[in-house]
């Protein structure tokens, strides 16, 4: 990078103050603010030469400087210091998600959370069925030609579907369908089901094949054909806390870009095991974003990612607090969908 410590410690301080004050930062509040061991007019030239290597900028409102996109990405990647939740904030956020009752209320209360806790946008999707295994099949008779067909993911979700049979069916052969199906799928990844399905109707005894054969068209639509995704969305009131310098001077394209599914998908659907992203400015590739910052992980049971979650505000974000809480709050929903 050709910076030494002094001016990344420089760097450090302006990318510090502008988030707290919202103002651009002179080299004068500098020395008084912080303890850089170095005379004003050191400062001065420190920051000449963020400056010239593209760190900071000069906005035309002000003689003040503050942090462009790549100052921010060398704060994140070199400078920031992971700010620990205290015993506090993490019992807090413990008791908040603990209540819960069901998955909705678990990813419900997990974006209102990271909404209040970061004071951004937050996202936070719900256990992809792609990406989840199955806990349990049941099978609940509502007439001799009719059954419920219920399939509860390993992660809590739960996906139901009606069964027209072909010929009435005795309790003791619905038990027995039962046993099957559990026998031959609990425990599969639900993108690894089809074959083992068309086998059921294979090994099924005779008596059992035609219930088996409908029953089967209704498993694989069940676990395979319906992987629509969902999101939900909390504290799009928080885009208007900023200044006139964020978001250069309109929130349109932010909140056009939050209105479409995809696109939100899109930021966070996509995270790895133990990854937290970081994306700031223009390194997003949605053109809407381009003024926006994203902070991103997955999260699920174990090492099992099942989704993504994360925050949008400003590049002008305490990406320190932000990175915590985000990582702290999708290690305890983690916990708790392995918990359940």
């Amino acid at each position: 990078m050709g910076l030494d410590d002094r001016k990344l410690a420089v760097l450090r301080a302006i990318v510090e103050d502008y988030v707290a004050t919202q103002e651009p930062v002179g080299s004068k509040s500098l020395v008084e603010r912080h303890q850089l061991g170095v005379s004003p007019a050191t400062v001065r030239n420190d920051m000449a030469v963020l400056e010239e290597e593209g760190y900071i900028r000069q906005p035309h409102t002000s003689a003040g400087r503050v942090p462009t996109d790549r100052g921010y990405r060398l704060f994140v990647d070199r400078l920031s210091r992971i700010k620990p939740l205290s015993p506090a904030e993490r019992r807090a956020i413990e008791r908040f998600l603990v209540g819960a009752v069901d998955l909705d209320d678990v990813v419900y209360r997990t974006v209102r959370l990271l909404a209040q806790l970061t004071r951004q946008v937050a996202v936070v999707q719900y256990p992809s069925l792609a990406r989840s295994t199955v806990r349990h099949l049941e099978l609940v008779p509502i007439s001799t030609t009719r059954l419920t067909l219920v399939m509860i993911a390993d992660t809590g979700r739960v996906e139901q579907r009606l069964v027209e049979l072909p010929a009435p069916v005795p309790a003791d052969d619905v038990l027995d369908l039962r046993r099957l199906v559990n026998e031959k799928l609990v425990g599969t990844r639900l993108s690894d089901t089809p074959p083992l399905v068309q086998s059921l109707i294979d090994e099924s005894a005779p008596h059992l094949r035609p219930a088996m054969t409908t029953l089967s068209t209704v498993l694989l639509e069940t676990l395979v054909e319906r992987h629509e995704e969902r999101i939900a969305l909390a504290g799009t009131a928080n885009l208007a806390r900023g200044g006139l310098l964020d978001f250069q001077g309109s929130l349109r394209p932010i909140l056009e870009a939050l209105e479409e599914e995809v696109v939100l998908l899109k930021l966070i659907g996509e995270a790895e095991p133990s990854t937290l992203r970081v994306r700031i400015g223009d390194e997003n590739q949605i053109d809407n974003l381009r003024a926006a910052s994203v902070v991103s992980t997955g999260y699920g049971p174990g090492a099992t990612i099942v989704g993504g979650m994360g925050v949008l505000g400003p590049t002008r974000m305490d990406y320190p607090g932000t990175i915590a809480t985000v990582r702290a709050v999708a290690r305890y929903v983690g916990e708790l969908l392995a918990q359940n």
